[in-house]
């Protein structure tokens, strides 16, 4: 209670967004959140949109504010003042697909079926708002076929969200491929009462410079950020031995193993 009464002494703590919260929420961001800034806006996302003790942890430990709204983007540029600084808090930079269970390269396809697979966790890693209109969606321009990978509808921002799947680096050519299917939504799928449709480009990596000198003249409002789904971190995996290192090790172990071998 000490410790509780330190960190959220500016005030009556009744004004706090930590006030709301049972005892357990409160426990889990003085244990597992330093910097009293974030454990007062962990506390207010807490609050506003009803997550469990379980759920408040996993945001915590996904690092999901500190990822909420870092993608790089054209919204500023695109999009009036309000509209792009709301807009900009849908994008996450990298988005956290540790959840599909997935290792290694793989295809795009693939990716994007394990997404749907798992919408659930899908639209809880992409934020609150998302609903899933459909994946592959396909659209007839005089004769040509398009599909378009993911389409989602954020029911805050009231507007269509296109998103793109990318396993490998972005390249320049990417973004103009997701004008265009932004485009190609605002204009059939768009309603009047509809805010103006956006693209998310996730893809497996990405040049900061690059993303921003293409989605510098691209005419739709866009974002690309990055996606990770290995368990471990970087630094961790090239610690650990390689497969090969494993297997001679345990062939070494074997009763009657030959050490030089």
């Amino acid at each position: 209670m000490t410790t509780f009464a330190g960190a959220w002494q500016d005030g009556p703590i009744a004004q706090q967004a930590v006030a709301q919260l049972p005892w357990g929420h409160v426990t889990v961001l003085l244990d597992k959140v330093g910097a009293q800034e974030k454990r007062t806006s962990y506390a207010a996302a807490a609050v506003q949109y009803g997550w469990s003790r379980n759920v408040l942890l996993n945001m915590i430990m996904n690092r999901t504010l500190e990822r909420t709204g870092a993608a790089p983007s054209n919204f500023a540029q695109q999009l009036v003042a309000q509209d792009s600084e709301l807009t900009q808090q849908i994008a996450k930079d990298p988005y956290n697909f540790e959840f599909l269970g997935l290792s290694g390269e793989v295809a795009e396809r693939e990716l994007e079926l394990a997404l749907t697979s798992r919408i659930t966790e899908t639209l809880r890693e992409l934020g609150p708002g998302f609903a899933f209109v459909g994946r592959q969606v396909h659209f007839d321009v005089d004769g040509d076929d398009y599909y378009v990978d993911m389409l989602f509808f954020h029911m805050d921002q009231n507007r269509y969200v296109v998103i793109e799947l990318k396993t490998g680096k972005f390249q320049p050519e990417f973004a103009g491929k997701l004008n265009f299917y932004v485009a190609l939504v605002d204009d059939m799928l768009r309603r009047e009462h509809h805010n103006e449709t956006i693209g998310i480009l996730i893809c497996g990596t990405k040049n900061d410079r690059s993303v921003r000198y293409s989605l510098g003249r691209s005419t739709s409002p866009m974002a690309v950020a990055a996606y990770t789904y290995d368990k471990l971190p970087a630094d961790e995996k090239v610690a650990l031995p390689n497969e090969g290192h494993v297997v001679a090790a345990l062939e070494w172990a074997e009763p009657g193993a030959d050490p030089e071998d």
